[in-house]
């Protein structure tokens, strides 16, 4: 399931971040590279140290926690915390990967199990050329480049890469969820399920019929659910 979920960020957080980011102290994002990534990652990477990358973890995190599709997309049980890369220059692809499956997060000190990848955009695609992020999967190859403040939710079991950034900067956000159900197909329908239960009650308001469904959904998410 690959879902783009915007505005995620509001004007004065996305500014913030940009601001952060135009002093940020870069470094070579092959020091956190595994030995098959090795191989094929050419970015940048914030360091998780410095001072700009923890104000913007915060940021992030309290941005994604109060949207409720991010919610109900991803059904987070762990959140990786939010890393931050960039391409352009002499650093400007990552070759076709797939994201490993257990992660350490630094904030707080756990493992988590990559089931959900997350992308934040953090530049806006007239500000550099190239730089799609191209997901490989049972739904064919797609192509995602959003506008700065968006973001987009996939498989971390598919294949994926960025293409060469041949000219400015593409910066974003990028982290991982645990999800509470595991399974992307039950997610894809308990989150199919929740949107068409808020068109109805907009179109209709509560009445039996979207109280039983509601029930429904909550039945299932108790059937597939592990906290």
């Amino acid at each position: 399931m690959l879902i783009h979920i915007p505005h995620v960020l509001t004007a004065n957080e996305l500014a913030q971040a940009r601001a952060e980011l135009a002093h940020a102290p870069w470094r070579d994002g092959r020091a956190t590279a595994g030995p098959q990534a090795l191989l094929v990652k050419n970015n940048e990477q914030l360091s998780q140290d410095s001072s700009e990358s923890q104000r913007l973890q915060t940021l992030v995190l309290q941005a994604i926690n109060r949207h409720p599709i991010f919610f109900s997309a991803a059904l987070p049980k762990k959140i990786f915390n939010p890393l931050f890369n960039r391409y352009g220059g002499l650093t400007e692809h990552y070759g076709q990967h797939i994201d490993a499956a257990i992660m350490h997060s630094r904030s707080p000190s756990q493992y988590v199990r990559s089931d959900v990848s997350c992308t934040l955009f953090l530049a806006d695609p007239d500000e550099y050329e190239g730089g799609e992020l191209t997901i490989h999967d049972t739904f064919g190859a797609q192509k995602v480049k959003l506008a700065a403040g968006d973001m987009v939710l996939y498989p971390s079991s598919s294949l994926h890469e960025v293409m060469p950034v041949t000219q400015g900067y593409r910066i974003a956000s990028f982290f991982w969820i645990e999800s509470m159900v595991r399974s992307d197909e039950q997610r894809r329908l308990l989150y199919e399920l929740d949107m068409n239960l808020l068109r109805l009650r907009q179109q209709h308001g509560d009445n039996a019929e979207t109280t039983a469904l509601t029930g429904t959904y909550h039945n299932l998410l108790r059937m597939w659910a592990d906290t």
